[in-house]
């Protein structure tokens, strides 16, 4: 190989390394800055369930929260301004759900598009007859398979102040994510063996007929009715209240919420006190439909 033709080479290789290594380095530098004390006073504020935390999970879930920073693009729509409460609160309550994981950090996801409040979304509707009628739906938030999720600020916001009761759209949109790295949004994620997704799919097929029985006679139960619309929906109405309402979905639902214990390695019962009732109260929000 003459002179030239080994430059080129070695030019090409070190650009190859640089282009492998200095995300990478990046990264490693991120993860190596602290979280400053008011990102860490945005997460208390905004984030009920870190206030019961013991100190190494507190830790576990601020390493994610930079992760989640440094590698997503956050949007702001509808002349909303961004702001770093919004970004924290938002990496913080989406981190719940990776807490004791080995997993990345919802790889697939590449922005957070952030609207002021509830927002309009063109739908169209085919009846029997082939005929199509186009409406519009307000949401509260959506996920979607190429990468973006969408929010409403308003109700991320106050999802984080009310202990034991708030739906919550950041935890709803994300178990979405979850759910699709299975490479199908139907309800079951990355289980690892045939075992767990047959014991799986017996509970979450027993308690989703249960959901829409009592949807269907107006009943109340700790699970949004919104989860009875598909399994993919219930998957992630019952991920809100394993995270927002533990004790109520584990005296409601016991074998659901051991299914759950058992997927997301932590037990969230032990963040909040034991509450004096265990009735939930209906909700009725709008989540958009997986696209």
């Amino acid at each position: 190989m003459d002179t030239g033709a080994a430059l080129v080479c070695a030019a090409i290789a070190s650009g190859l390394l640089l282009a492998w290594g200095l995300p990478r380095w990046r990264l490693r530098q991120a993860l190596s800055r602290p979280l400053s004390s008011a990102q860490l006073a945005i997460i208390e504020r905004n984030v009920v369930q870190y206030r019961g935390m013991p100190a190494a999970m507190r830790e576990q879930l601020q390493g994610l929260v930079k992760r989640f920073l440094h590698e997503k693009t956050f949007v702001g729509c509808a002349g909303l301004e961004l702001t770093e409460e919004m970004r924290v609160t938002i990496a913080a309550q989406a981190c719940l759900l990776l807490l004791n994981r080995s997993t990345g950090v919802y790889p697939g996801l590449h922005a957070v598009l952030v609207y002021p409040g509830a927002f309009l979304v063109p739908r169209k509707q085919v009846d029997a007859g082939g005929v199509v009628t186009e409406t519009r739906q307000d949401l509260l938030g959506e996920s979607w398979g190429d990468g973006r999720v969408i929010l409403s600020w308003d109700h991320v916001r106050r999802a984080g102040h009310d202990p034991e009761g708030a739906q919550n759209v950041v935890l709803h949109e994300f178990a979405h994510q979850l759910d699709s790295e299975s490479g199908s949004t139907n309800g079951a994620p990355v289980l690892g063996s045939a075992a767990r997704y047959k014991r799986w799919s017996e509970t979450l097929a027993r308690d989703f007929a249960l959901l829409q029985r009592d949807t269907y006679w107006g009943q109340r139960d700790v699970l949004d009715p919104y989860g009875a619309s598909s399994p993919a929906e219930f998957f992630a109405v019952a991920t809100e209240s394993f995270f927002e309402q533990p004790h109520a979905l584990a005296a409601r639902h016991p074998e659901l919420y051991a299914e759950f214990e058992r997927y997301f390695r932590v037990d969230p019962r032990t963040w909040f006190p034991q509450p004096q009732w265990q009735e939930a109260e209906p909700h009725g929000l709008v989540y958009g439909q997986w696209q």
